[in-house]
């Protein structure tokens, strides 16, 4: 627990909010993520840091009334939407793409290939 009036560490929040979503194993309110942190925060601390992991792509959430649930999304997920506002933020999206696959190693090339077809197949 802090003591009052000292303040976390640089993204210690986010860790600690992170990991009371993950322990719930459903989607939260900023509410319920309140309670299950140390100090606890002002619920509006709280709240702006679930909107900034949302908008890092680090939770996804979904509508619960007038509020929000959020929920953890997973490693792979959250690469890939890293790598999408990557590309999405590029005036250049053909060079990115082809630096991209120039820099694969050998072993994911066939990945990504069998990936493509299917992707083209889902339409």
């Amino acid at each position: 627990m802090e003591a009052r009036g000292q303040r976390r560490a640089r993204g210690d929040l986010e860790r600690e909010v992170l990991a009371a979503l993950s322990a719930a194993g459903a989607p939260s309110t900023p509410g319920e993520v309140r309670e299950r942190l140390d100090g606890p925060p002002a619920y509006t601390t709280v709240m702006t840091t679930l909107v900034r992991l949302h908008e890092k792509g680090l939770v996804s959430r979904e509508r619960d009334g007038r509020a929000h649930r959020y929920r953890p999304v997973d490693a792979a997920e959250a690469a890939a939407a890293r790598m999408r506002r990557a590309l999405e933020a590029s005036d250049q999206r053909d060079a990115v793409l082809a630096r991209f696959v120039g820099d694969l190693p050998p072993e994911d090339v066939p990945v990504l290939e069998r990936l493509l077809r299917d992707a083209e197949r889902r339409g």
